[in-house]
């Protein structure tokens, strides 16, 4: 047996080395956002510093957006090195008084009675609010910032601050954006975090040369020449095959796993006035925080509310998790059971009329599993028991429909003949259901018509289910089913509920209040804090147009069943949309039943979600039953914020419903507003 005693010298060097690099590693660092601001504090440019370190350039630019680590003794080095400018920093000075430069707090009554997104803080009052000078040392704050020009780039974050930025184009502005640390943290176990977007007022982008409108209206999109484009593509930067448009997203490739990539954008396009968003003008200070309490509560704004929609839900169950590869042990992208992670051909019923597969499809082979339109002439003893019609719109009835539900996942639908029918599969069934009895003063559940099908169609297990309910014989024909299934839209429908709850508190409609309180709240919805309302209005687009994406048609004009890219997501699912509807549908329809044998009071007309009903008084409380605890009955319609209860729509008189449905129109589509 060798002796090697003799390398035991080298050998523990060897391990004293590891030791020392183990040690060096774990040499605490500032967070990257700080790095830089300690750099910057002390007037060091990167060059400086790799200078002092023996690195390059782009490495200190590198730890200062977090994308890579200092190792062994350069990152002690480093420490030392940043612990030193923090100490050197200079106490800030005391803020000067406000007092002498704006005017004293009002007086109570002055100050603003509906809930406002900006309080007024305890400086200046908001009709009298001074600038904030930019301080030269904040440090970038948030998922996002919003860049206005007033002879320099300033960055306004969402907690207040404000930046001044050294970048003088689009390319420096995208550069400092990417060691910023502007970031939205994660929203599930498996997500990544968001990227950084930044707002471009009409200012900054006429500075950053932008032009103030794009000449393109077809595509709404910057020509691929223009010299900011080209400027960027030289930088090694690429832009998603949409383009440069109101909303834009340029990246460089991934490299070691780490995302370098920026959302913009450019209000002076519509970014933020058109496609689901309305937001009023602002100040870029207060567009910031409005923006960043959206981000809060739902997810950083990337495009139209629908696009918003559709990410919150990849975000909330993303397609991918990392998953170990058996043979060389090593972690990989995998899929995500419980998200969505390949695109499938739907069920030749639940392709839309555009799709390939409806191609020479006869019109009773496809589903209509849609929302109602339907409404009768009131009988005799209506009309004259009852002077007024009160509309009950349900909050948020689409989005509530999708907790809990049982929705097919990562399987194709599977065909089979004469099956039994399972009211726990999602699927789409042919059935004959026209020997259904059922009452003509409610709508029937089956149709978007109200009417009583006449013949075999296709429905939802959702559909078929609450036949079942209502003791009907359920004898599927044939049946497309999908034997994966979860509920896949469970978080997205619970942070888009806290997300308008919430918000609805800060406009001052709060939960568990009576019933008459609610009316009373709502009614002076309309003059509360056109940020707020503005805010409010995203959150219920951004609901509705994520289940619209669903099932998404095409953009552009194509031959007739040719595909569109939408059908080639993961998330194009018209069977979940379907499932949605018929859901949001039959629970509207039980309520009603359930209101008929409470009440005696039957619907007059359903619009999707709105149903207008006789009442005696021009208001809901003469409709709903109050309930012991003045909070309505459940089972039945309620009034209340919660999703899935009701606010009143509108009232009219009788002889104006009357009028309205002589002229073939379902008045519940103007209950609202009569002058339409």
């Amino acid at each position: 047996m060798p002796d090697d005693h003799d390398d035991q010298p080298e050998l523990f060097a060897r391990v004293d080395g590891l030791l020392a690099d183990l040690s060096a590693q774990r040499v605490p660092l500032p967070p990257p956002r700080e790095r830089s601001r300690l750099r910057k504090a002390a007037g060091l440019s990167t060059e400086q510093i790799a200078d002092a370190l023996v690195c390059r350039a782009r490495d200190v630019e590198a730890w200062e957006a977090g994308t890579r680590e200092p190792l062994t003794a350069r990152r002690t080095a480093y420490a030392r090195l940043l612990e030193g400018l923090k100490t050197l920093e200079k106490p800030k000075q005391n803020k000067p008084s406000v007092q002498n430069e704006v005017p004293t707090e009002p007086a109570q009554a002055d100050r603003p009675e509906q809930p406002t997104l900006f309080p007024p803080d305890d400086e200046a009052p908001p009709s009298t609010r001074r600038p904030v000078t930019p301080e030269p040392h904040v440090a970038p704050t948030g998922p996002l910032a919003v860049i206005d020009h007033n002879g320099t780039l300033i960055a306004h974050f969402t907690n207040g601050s404000q930046l001044p930025l050294d970048a003088d184009d689009l390319l420096g502005l995208v550069e400092w954006t990417l060691r910023s640390g502007l970031r939205r943290d994660k929203l599930s176990t498996h997500d990544q975090d968001g990227d950084p977007l930044i707002v471009l007022t009409p200012a900054a982008s006429t500075a950053l040369h932008l032009p103030a409108e794009l000449a393109d209206r077809v595509t709404l999109r910057l020509p691929s020449t223009h010299s900011v484009l080209a400027q960027l593509d030289h930088a090694g930067f690429r832009l998603t095959r949409r383009g440069f448009g109101p909303w834009a997203r340029t990246f460089r490739p991934v490299v070691n796993n780490k995302r370098a990539s920026v959302q913009l954008a450019v209000m002076a396009w519509g970014a933020l006035s058109q496609d689901g968003w309305n937001l009023p003008e602002l100040p870029p200070s207060d567009l910031a925080r409005l923006l960043g309490t959206y981000t809060d509560r739902l997810l950083t704004p990337r495009g139209s509310t629908a696009v918003c929609g559709e990410e919150l839900m990849t975000a909330l169950r993303p397609p991918t998790k990392p998953t170990r590869d058996p043979a060389s042990g090593k972690w990989v992208s995998g899929p995500n059971p419980v998200g969505l992670h390949k695109a499938f051909e739907p069920a030749p019923p639940e392709a839309p009329d555009a799709h390939p597969l409806a191609q020479g499809r006869p019109p009773e082979q496809a589903m209509e599993e849609e929302a109602w339109d339907w409404s009768r002439f009131p009988d005799q003893q209506e009309t004259t028991e009852y002077p007024h019609v009160v509309g009950l719109d349900t909050n948020l009835a689409f989005i509530a429909a999708a907790s809990s539900l049982s929705v097919g996942r990562n399987a194709p639908p599977r065909h089979i003949l004469a099956p039994d029918f399972d009211k726990k599969t999602p699927g789409a069934w042919y059935c004959d259901l026209s020997h259904a009895v059922l009452d003509p003063r409610l709508p029937s559940p089956f149709t978007a018509t109200g009417q009583s099908p006449t013949g075999p169609a296709w429905y939802t297990t959702v559909t078929l289910a609450y036949a079942q309910e209502l003791k009907i014989e359920v004898r599927p024909i044939e049946a497309y089913v999908r034997d994966d299934h979860g509920t896949y839209l469970d978080p997205w429908y619970e942070r888009l509920r806290d997300a308008y709850l919430a918000t609805m508190a800060d406009l001052g409609v709060h939960k568990d209040i009576p019933q008459a309180d609610y009316l009373a709240a709502m009614k002076t919805l309309a003059t509360a804090d056109p940020a707020l309302l503005a805010l409010l209005a995203a959150i219920k687009a951004t609901g509705k147009g994520g289940l619209g994406k669903l099932r998404e048609g095409p953009r552009d004009i194509t031959a007739p069943y040719a595909r569109w890219p939408a059908l080639n997501k993961p998330t194009w699912r018209p069977d979940i949309r379907a499932a949605v509807v018929s859901r949001a549908r039959v629970t509207l329809h039980r309520k009603m039943r359930k209101m008929a044998e409470t009440t005696g009071r039957y619907p007059l007309a359903v619009l999707s979600d709105c149903v207008l009903y006789p009442a005696r008084t021009p208001s809901a409380l003469d409709v709903v039953p109050p309930g012991p605890d003045q909070q309505g009955i459940p089972g039945l319609l309620r009034l209340g914020v919660n999703p899935g209860w009701a606010k009143e729509e509108g009232t009219q008189s009788m002889s104006w419903y009357q009028r309205r449905y002589a002229q073939g129109i379902n008045p519940a589509r103007y209950v609202k507003d009569p002058a339409l």
